[in-house]
């Protein structure tokens, strides 16, 4: 059995995206990431940026309160979800639908967003998870542009969006260990981690053939 989909999430700073985008390349597979919140806003038929607020975080909780308040109240009787009004509910909602899509296809790399949980099931899929030590996280963030300050900012609330993103919407914990077939430091480089990822799909998919040829 060939490999067809490979799923990457990431701590946020340990240049999971950049990986993620240079298999691809290497692979010759279509990249999903920034593109996975677009295609879901086409769907959605919303702009770009309501897709982006809602990525891999839960609506804000005023917002859920404000939710909470008007499904309770006389606005019960108006029709509030025949609106479809695009929150993070709806996002994850298309999320399901449009990676399910995507999979179909093969040849994909998705980037984060509950990949690897929605498609758990699948043979075919191949499960990365990518981190880093704080201070390499820190360090490649002031890389792009950021303070330290800005880069510590970033790195508590980032990846604290994430687990309550996933928990939220999955029931799991973040990272749920046992989804990946790999997890991977990146303080090594990006070349090590790329390489040592094609080698693990490599010798599982030689496994998987040697499995089917024995039964």
């Amino acid at each position: 059995m060939k490999i067809r989909i490979l799923t990457v999430e990431r701590e946020y700073g340990s240049g999971g995206a950049n990986i993620a985008e240079q298999l691809a390349a290497r692979l010759g597979w279509k990249l999903w990431d920034t593109q996975l919140t677009e295609e879901i806003a086409r769907v959605a038929n919303v702009d770009p940026k309501a897709a982006l607020r809602c990525d891999e975080r839960r609506d804000s909780l005023l917002y859920r309160l404000f939710k909470v308040y008007a499904r309770g109240s006389y606005e019960r009787s108006l029709p509030l979800g025949e609106s479809r009004v695009f929150d993070t509910d709806r996002m994850v909602e298309l999320l399901h639908q449009v990676i399910e899509n995507v999979a179909s296809r093969g040849n994909c790399v998705i980037v984060g967003r509950g990949s690897a949980y929605i498609l758990r099931t699948r043979p075919e899929a191949f499960h990365v998870f990518v981190y880093a030590p704080g201070d390499e996280k820190i360090r490649r963030i002031m890389s792009l542009g950021k303070s330290e300050a800005e880069a510590k900012k970033l790195v508590e609330e980032v990846d604290a969006e994430r687990a309550e993103f996933i928990q939220h919407y999955f029931g799991a914990q973040w990272p749920a260990r046992w989804l990946y077939n790999l997890m991977i430091n990146s303080k090594f480089g990006d070349e090590y981690v790329i390489e040592s990822i094609l080698q693990q799909i490599s010798a599982l998919e030689k496994r998987l053939s040697t499995q089917h040829i024995e039964a």
